[in-house]
């Protein structure tokens, strides 16, 4: 996000924006929001939040010792200097949500709201990619994306700030439309809709009206940006309709799209790709592979369009785009006799993201000798379904030419039964005990694929593949291989 010398806020603007009461010293100037003393800086105003397993209340003196500007506090603190700069609020996650929506109020910038059951923290990043170059950006840190996320990065704003990107998520329904309306965005993107978290719906119905909460804070006339392919999108053109949307906008391969491609060439590492933007033919090239990746740039596209942003420096900025850790990054591992690629899905999954992850590791060939090896864990929060979702990916393992499966947890072992023996590496009951596993199989020439949920906890896999030797980013497709 954009730096600046001015104050994010100074005590006089957040006193009022909260309601709060002014205790100790009150002459400071903040340049920076904090709710965590692990990451805290100094000139932070630290808020006490209290949650289920700690309250922030027990750390207000360590933030003063690191240089917090003050701390929203809803009680009283022992053991501070009598000046120490305190605002006394009621309640700590109500003062946060205050001071976000007085960062909304106090800005002109032109503002993009993301959710969608995958692809969201791709789409994010990307917007944020773009849209730095084009003038003062502000995103959501990470996966800011909930009660807390939100009104976080809304505090975090800074007043001059041209464009805005917020990245919204739900694991259930009436979680979106509060923070919606706290954002308050012109456009607002659905990446599409599917059988996530579907343990708390009873219907993928319900999941796309959930995921419609987003335009109840759309401004009048705003744009809506959905997916023309997915079968709930006249559902959500209604909603969106229904809310004031001025121009919805539908992206994908059907011939009715706004934003649809024309022609793509997928490679292991990059795309090339050719499509009309809302009446607008552009031809570029995408920095991250995937044929999802690809339709979820269609949306980016039409995003920064609706924002007024240039059209051609976006296409130009998405050749260097790069998958945030854990969503797709790749790295070689060099051994002694050669070197092998990961390609790190870690931090999260769900069927249909994880079929979209098998098709990319489907189109990234392996070297000398080498293998497709898919390493997956349990798919969460997938109720009755999940059974046969996880068992159900044999299928698109098969399609994608994967040569050796590694499995863990007790949702993956579904999955496991459902395999040919030919194709399995190991099983494990969790990713500890897989992880050694994985590392004593892997050789020179194979591609490795790392994906489960994120309580599935994955990223021991990585760690173990990381350390068996030197690791580098992998070579780049050029230009001329590409086309």
């Amino acid at each position: 996000m954009t730096t600046t010398s001015i104050p994010l806020w100074t005590a006089e603007d957040a006193i009022a924006a909260m309601e709060a009461e002014a205790r100790g010293h009150a002459a400071w100037q903040a340049h920076g929001v904090s709710i965590d003393t692990r990451t805290i800086e100094a000139g932070d105003i630290f808020f006490a939040l209290e949650g289920d397993a700690s309250d922030g209340h027990d750390y207000v003196a360590q933030a003063f010792g690191k240089g917090a500007a003050c701390a929203v506090v809803s009680r009283a603190v022992e053991g501070l200097a009598d000046d120490a700069p305190l605002l006394m609020v009621p309640d700590t996650l109500k003062a946060l949500e205050k001071l976000g929506i007085a960062a909304r109020a106090r800005t002109s910038a032109r503002i993009c709201a993301v959710t969608g059951s995958v692809g969201k923290t791709g789409t994010k990043e990307a917007l944020r990619h773009i849209l730095e170059e084009q003038g003062r950006t502000h995103a959501s840190a990470a996966s800011y994306n909930n009660h807390i996320g939100v009104p976080l990065t809304l505090a975090r704003m800074p007043a001059d700030t041209e464009y805005g990107i917020f990245e919204i998520g739900m694991n259930h329904a009436d979680e979106i439309t509060p923070l919606s309306k706290m954002v308050r965005p012109e456009a607002a993107i659905i990446t599409t809709v599917e059988a996530v978290h579907i343990e708390n719906f009873r219907s993928v119905e319900e999941i796309a009206d959930a995921k419609g909460e987003i335009f109840e804070g759309l401004q009048t006339g705003g744009v809506a940006i959905l997916n023309r392919d997915n079968p709930h999108f006249e559902r959500l053109k209604a909603r969106a309709g229904a809310c004031g949307a001025g121009q919805v906008i539908g992206f994908g391969r059907d011939d009715m799209a706004d934003a649809r491609v024309q022609r793509m060439s997928l490679k292991p590492d990059a795309s090339y790709v050719t499509a009309t933007i809302c009446g607008m033919d552009i031809t570029y090239k995408l920095g991250v592979p995937g044929e999802h990746i690809v339709m979820n740039s269609l949306a980016i596209l039409a995003c920064v369009k609706s924002l007024g942003a240039d059209l051609a420096l976006a296409g130009l900025a998405l050749g260097e785009l790069e998958p945030p850790a854990g969503r797709g990054s790749r790295l070689e591992v060099r051994l002694p006799h050669g070197r092998f690629l990961i390609i790190d899905e870690s931090y999260n999954a769900n069927p249909t993201s994880m079929r979209a992850t098998l098709q990319a590791l489907g189109n990234t060939p392996p070297g000398p000798r080498g293998r497709r090896i898919a390493v997956v864990g349990d798919m969460l929060e997938l109720g009755t379904q999940a059974k046969a979702a996880h068992a159900g990916l044999a299928e698109p393992i098969a399609e994608n030419d994967v040569d050796l499966v590694f499995a863990c947890g007790p949702l993956m072992e579904h999955l496991w039964d459902a395999l040919p023996t030919d194709q399995h590496g190991a099983y494990a009951d969790n990713s500890a005990d897989l992880a050694p596993r994985v590392a004593d199989e892997v050789e020179a020439g194979d591609v490795v694929m790392i994906k489960g949920s994120f309580g599935s906890r994955m990223a021991r896999v990585l760690e173990a593949l990381k350390a068996l030797g030197p690791a580098a980013p992998p070579r780049r497709t050029t230009d001329e291989e590409l086309v």
